[in-house]
């Protein structure tokens, strides 16, 4: 037998020919049906408005009649909705929403987001908090009470009206104007102590010296007795993703006080905002 010919017959190609196979099959096995459903919801989650079903289909690289058909399923589903006045335009849908905040409550980073909140406790003496905006709401994804008997409790995963507390208008200022308008006049505006703000004019001016400010106060707005200071958590594209906040009441903390935590609270922040 030709020895020669038997060990031509095995060689293995060569190494660039190796690496273009593993690619190739790599590639084919990213296209696959779940895969570019999820990178359907990531492009509508990073989109700042409705994107259309010809925009998609151009991002994505994918006949508009097979996109057309996830979509309804995804829809159906609740994980896309139609844009309200536009017949082939969507957003993320309810059910992606509470997907979203079930996964930012319960994420890897939790205990060390709640070690941060605990030694801000621990040196303002005060409940901190750890929010963001859900809707027309304030959402809790964590929060560390105070020793004091005399506190407001509120566990993680409530909401409160974003019109009348502090982190609420903070994340509310980082809105685009015109959105925001729009969103303010159709939220309804209720009146919980004399503090608050009803007015959508004088509203929108306190977010315009929010924005200005970096910090947000909630002077007895919401509940009678309780004062709050909030500041931004910032994400390395400089964009306000949560809000971290110290509240108590004002026999204790009065807001004066409270704003002398501003720095600690900031730097809280800059720790959390390591953590997203």
């Amino acid at each position: 037998m030709d020895t020669r010919l038997e060990t031509e017959a095995f060689v293995e190609p060569e190494s660039t020919d190796r690496d273009a196979l593993v690619e190739s099959g790599s590639n084919a096995r990213a296209e696959t049906p779940t895969l570019r459903t999820f990178s359907v919801l990531e492009h509508l989650v990073a989109a700042k408005g409705a994107l259309s079903l010809a925009e998609l289909a151009n991002i994505i690289g994918q006949p508009k009649a097979s996109l057309h058909r996830m979509l309804q399923s995804l829809e159906a589903g609740g994980f896309v909705a139609r844009e309200p006045g536009q017949k082939n335009a969507y957003v993320i849908g309810p059910r992606l929403e509470r997907l979203g905040v079930d996964v930012m409550m319960h994420s890897g980073a939790r205990r060390q987001r709640h070690a941060i909140l605990e030694h801000l406790v621990d040196d303002l003496g005060e409940t901190c908090n750890l929010s963001m905006l859900h809707d027309t709401q304030v959402l809790y994804l964590d929060r560390c009470e105070s020793p004091w008997a005399l506190r407001l409790e509120l566990k993680p995963g409530s909401h409160v009206p974003a019109h009348c507390s502090a982190s609420g208008k903070l994340l509310l200022a980082t809105m685009p104007r015109d959105e925001r308008s729009a969103l303010i006049r159709a939220m309804r505006l209720e009146r919980f102590t004399a503090n608050t703000f009803d007015d959508p004019n004088l509203l929108e001016a306190e977010l315009d010296r929010i924005v200005h400010k970096g910090i947000a106060v909630d002077n007895e707005e919401f509940v009678l007795g309780i004062a709050c200071v909030a500041v931004p958590v910032i994400d390395s594209r400089g964009k306000w993703i949560a809000a971290i906040a110290v509240h108590g009441p004002v026999s204790r903390m009065v807001l004066s006080r409270a704003l002398t935590f501003v720095p600690r609270l900031q730097e809280a922040a800059a720790a959390l905002a390591a953590t997203f």
